[in-house]
């Protein structure tokens, strides 16, 4: 996904040039200065865990991007209707930030707003278009009907939701990078030595799940492992599966983050590590490796760092590197723009990017 200025169309810049702009409502729907219901999503995980609380109700995404005067001017038209829609859900999403879910999505321009119920999407809208915003909310939540707070079968629905959100789901208080108790802490050690692939959800943020779960699987404590959407049991289960041998084959198995990076690095004789693709960059230094790297005409691949944080961050370890773009030929780390500017001036670059040097 590369979302750019040039793609906002001329359409929606002219739509835009006749939108009002509201101010921010006063509201009793407030915590902390803030209306409860118009929210931010920064990852994939806080996203789904929206739309799941969220249940029946009517949920609108803003996929925006902070470069854009555009989702700014729409950032208060949905602050003014967050304040006339006590029962929905406003959610601001940086479309370049979650490329996942906006990939998901087919989010190509900003900003664009994409209207969910249940957790499925009912309606789109692509541009600035107040006028049109304000009249599908109206119509969506209307459609929709105000739900109160959701009943056990709610409940019981959303939980089932989350627990089968991953093969393998960790219940816990805080995050796998930060806990915030000792079982939590020690339960996510356990798991991380034994290499397993787990995804988690914070109890802590949410007092509903925090309660229901414990009735739901007839567990009245935390940390709580699912694997396959059936409960494996607390710290202690996993201390004896893992004393006996059997956590690695109870739980799905996780590859290392190091056979992943190898395995990319090697993946073409050539690998560029960059922001974006050959198609597109999304930084300028990157721009201007690709430029040099294209004058040699030697063949290459490329891989986003965009797309893939775990490997943005685990690279610059790995290769001892702490920038990007980065260059490997044969497995091997050859440097970033500035050593590519050097070689390119020694005329050496072709022959070191082809092997040969």
């Amino acid at each position: 996904m590369n979302i750019t200025p040039e793609k906002l169309t001329a359409n929606y810049q002219k739509e835009l040039s006749g939108c009002d702009v509201y101010p921010a409502p006063e509201t009793t729907q407030r915590r902390g200065g803030k209306m409860a219901n118009l929210v931010e999503a920064t990852s994939q995980q806080q996203f789904e865990n929206i739309l799941v609380k969220s249940g029946k109700c009517l949920t609108v995404v803003h996929f925006q991007a902070p470069w854009a005067p555009q989702c700014e001017q729409m950032n208060d038209v949905m602050a003014v209707l967050a304040g006339e829609h006590g029962s929905s859900t406003f959610v601001k999403l940086e479309a370049e930030a979650v490329p996942e879910v906006s990939e998901k999505y087919e989010i190509t321009s900003v900003p664009t707003f994409v209207f969910f119920r249940a957790g499925e999407k009912v309606d789109r809208l692509d541009g600035a278009n107040a006028p049109e915003l304000t009249k599908k909310v109206q119509k969506l939540s209307v459609a929709g009907g105000a739900v109160a707070e959701p009943g056990p079968v709610d409940l019981n629905q959303r939980l089932k939701k989350l627990i089968n959100s991953a093969p393998c789901m960790l219940f816990m208080k805080g995050a796998p990078q930060e806990p915030r108790c000792g079982f939590s802490r020690q339960i996510v050690a356990l798991l991380k030595e034994h290499s397993i692939q787990f995804s988690s959800f914070d109890i802590l943020s949410d007092e509903e799940v925090r309660q229901g779960l414990k009735t739901y699987s007839n567990w009245p404590t935390y940390p709580q492992l699912y694997v396959n959407g059936e409960l494996v049991g607390g710290l202690d289960i996993v201390k004896e599966l893992a004393e006996s041998g059997e956590l690695e084959t109870t739980c799905p198995k996780a590859v290392t983050l190091e056979h992943r990076l190898k395995t990319i690095i090697n993946q073409s004789p050539v690998m560029l590590f960059m922001k974006g693709n050959k198609e597109g960059a999304r930084c300028g230094f990157s721009r201007q490796i690709l430029e040099l790297m294209n004058e040699t005409g030697v063949d290459y691949d490329t891989f986003d760092i965009l797309q893939d944080e775990e490997v943005r961050q685990g690279l610059k370890t790995y290769s001892n590197w702490p920038t990007y773009p980065q260059v490997y030929v044969k497995g091997e780390l050859i440097g970033g723009l500035d050593i590519i500017k050097e070689l390119k001036e020694s005329g050496e670059l072709k022959s070191v990017l082809t092997g040969e040097s």
